[in-house]
């Protein structure tokens, strides 16, 4: 005879007392999850402990025959394993040493007379003016070959402040920015926006449909890619968009052109063959401002950070969750791969906040313990 069937509302009923059942146990391991934040504290051992919680996963998971269970058991305790780190954090409420250890905060950024910014190119360069635009054009500020340079710079004493751009909102991040705020002791201290108009700059007396070879920097060449598409053109890539400018000025090559900026055409002297030929006409970069000083400012609001991951389930998704378990907002997030290391990725992110901030704090110590090469690069 078949069994009868029961029911939905009655089935329902039953998984309700079992969810009840649930929240209670719930609640009181997170009463114990409290009373071993204070244990752990008094002894020095870590909130985090990797090889305890693995213990715990496979104890649980054995000898259940059913593969469904066994995956369901494992999503919820790593959630659930997760959520008590989270609560000890809270509990514990460490002062974040590497937070004071490192970085200042300071009522705003220090200008003197006789304060120097450098960022790469040359006059006329889109670097130059968001240069202009975050310290103004009367600042003592100067030119080096590439990114690198800046941080150089910035090493040597050379300059107080360096200018580099970082993301383009049609081309994404600037390729080899993040590795020069890793390799080198510099801290992000501000940003600046400039909205970015392309044009395809000749010698003067110039035909575009003379145009031959077409030399930019890569992120210029990419934002006109349909443009040169048209022209059928040879592509060359260069350190700077004012750089390629120059470089048609001084070859004086009919059959070269640039792209580069308005201000570069008047600069060296090129005719502007045509105007906004990039292909997002809302075209805008972000560039960062770099400096030796480990400092913030009290009205900081974006903070910068990177760290690198075991390429295995569900490791990011349970990074990420400390954000959101302390309402912080997450508004950019970059992966690359890491070199020699097959399969482990190194994030870049940005969330929004101050460092000064408990949730930040206690969102960026979760963060760190469960993390390798963490690394704050920058509040601003």
């Amino acid at each position: 005879m078949d069994k009868e069937i029961r029911k939905v509302d009655d089935i329902r009923d039953d998984i309700s007392k079992i969810d009840y059942q649930i929240a209670e146990l719930f609640e009181k391991r997170m009463g114990f999850a409290a009373e071993l934040a204070l244990s752990k504290k008094a002894s020095g051992e870590s909130i985090y402990n990797k090889n305890k919680e693995d213990e715990k996963m496979s104890d649980i998971t054995k000898n259940r025959s059913n593969p469904f269970v066994v995956k369901g058991l494992e999503e919820i305790f790593i959630q659930m394993m997760s959520i008590s780190r989270k609560y000890q954090y809270h509990m514990v409420h460490q002062r974040d040493r590497y937070i004071e250890n490192y970085f200042t905060e300071v009522p705003e950024l220090v200008m003197f007379p006789d304060t120097r910014v450098v960022y790469p190119g040359v006059p006329g360069s889109f670097s130059e003016m968001a240069c202009e635009k975050f310290f103004g054009a009367d600042v003592d500020h100067y030119a080096v070959v590439n990114f690198k340079d800046v941080a150089m710079a910035l090493n040597n004493g050379d300059a107080d402040y360096g200018v580099l751009p970082i993301e383009n909102s049609s081309a994404g991040d600037v390729t080899g920015v993040y590795d020069i705020l890793l390799e080198n002791d510099v801290c992000m201290v501000g940003e600046v926006f400039v909205k970015v108009e392309h044009c395809l700059l000749g010698c003067p007396g110039s035909k575009i449909k003379d145009i031959e070879l077409v030399l930019s920097h890569p992120q210029g060449l990419m934002q006109c890619t349909p443009y040169l598409e048209k022209l059928d053109v040879k592509k060359v890539s260069v350190e700077n968009t004012a750089i390629a400018a120059e470089r048609v000025a001084r070859e004086k090559i009919m059959t070269q052109a640039a792209i580069a900026s308005r201000r570069a055409a008047k600069l060296y002297g090129l005719d502007i063959l045509d105007a906004g030929i990039n292909f997002d006409k809302n075209n805008v970069t972000r560039f960062v401002i770099l400096s030796k000083k480990r400092q913030y400012t009290q009205n900081a609001n974006k903070i910068s950070i990177s760290f690198s991951l075991l390429h295995e389930s569900g490791t990011l998704y349970n990074i990420l969750s400390h954000f959101l378990y302390n309402d912080l907002n997450l508004s950019h997030i970059e992966s690359v791969p890491l070199p020699d290391q097959q399969w482990e990725y190194r994030f870049y992110i940005d969330i929004s906040g101050n460092l000064h901030d408990p949730a930040v704090k206690n969102a960026l110590q979760g963060v760190r313990t469960e993390v390798a090469d963490f690394k704050i690069l920058g509040n601003y």
